[in-house]
């Protein structure tokens, strides 16, 4: 078994991109800059933010937290997404999720310009993922495809079971999956006999959000698990899957915390590079 190592991988990354970086810092350019807009006092929001304030650091983007407090109405954010699109040196900008529930989550992204959406969920960039063009990806999804690629592993004509079909993660990554040659399952909570389809899986991407879900008897010997669940459980953070009992059957497994959480906060950085480079032509 072994343990893809995001964390390190993600850290290895980020300082090549510095180099990146640099090259354009030496011929007079400015820095790329990331806005990030956090509502409320959320503790895996302020946690995940600080995460991605480090990443920064040490990719050599510049970065602002703009806090908002839990009762900001929706026009005041609206305006400051508005005026953070307006502003010629910002070039990546994110709405840490979740928002309280009195704003409405799908219209504050789509006010963020496409060109400026660096965690790749606006609707005309999805649209592009799902039509093969040339798009910011969603940041999960990528930061996946980036870990597997890392260690080699060949996805063509692989069994892959997703389990989830948010916007954020399950539908975009069944369709990247795909596009490498991969045949796609996708479960969900409607999904009568999930270990029947787990079992079956060379290949199990589990984003559910329900801590353990997957458990020893749902997974195939040998097959290749990608966790994405971030779940506290008497203050330990654990995944979707039960690693302690699954590790032994798996041939490859990512860990909770140090797994997909730090490949997403790199593809986040990436994009922002990406779109950095649109600006500065």
């Amino acid at each position: 078994m072994i343990i893809l190592d995001g964390f390190g991988v993600a850290n290895e990354r980020n300082k090549q991109l510095n180099q990146k970086i640099e090259t354009h810092i030496q011929k007079g350019y400015r820095r790329p800059h990331l806005s990030i807009i956090l509502i409320g006092e959320n503790p895996a929001s302020l946690s995940y933010v600080k995460g991605k304030g480090k990443a920064c650091e040490v990719a050599g983007i510049d970065h602002k937290l703009h806090h908002l407090p839990e009762d900001v109405s929706f026009d005041e954010v609206l305006s400051l997404i508005k005026s953070l699109n307006d502003d010629s040196n910002v070039d990546g900008m994110i709405l840490q999720l979740p928002i309280p529930k009195h704003l409405d989550e799908n219209m504050l992204i789509d006010a963020i310009s496409k060109d400026k959406d660096a965690d790749g969920f606006h609707v005309v960039n999805q649209g592009n993922l799902y039509q093969k063009k040339p798009t910011i990806q969603p940041a999960t999804p990528k930061g996946i495809m980036t870990l597997l690629a890392h260690y080699n592993i060949n996805l063509s004509g692989l069994d892959v079971v997703v389990v989830g079909r948010s916007n954020i993660v399950g539908f975009p990554v069944a369709r990247l999956l795909m596009d490498q040659g991969a045949t796609i399952t996708v479960c969900h909570r409607q999904t009568k006999d999930l270990g029947a389809h787990t079992r079956q899986a060379d290949l199990l991407v589990v984003a559910s959000g329900k801590a353990n879900l997957v458990t020893k008897d749902m997974i195939k010997p040998g097959a290749i698990i990608i966790d994405v669940g971030v779940n506290r459980v008497n203050g330990k953070l654990v995944g979707d899957v039960d690693f302690e009992a699954v590790k032994d059957i798996a041939s490859y497994i990512t860990p909770v915390p140090r797994g997909v959480g730090p490949m997403t906060i790199n593809a986040l950085l990436e994009n922002t590079y990406e779109l950095y480079l649109k600006h500065i032509d």
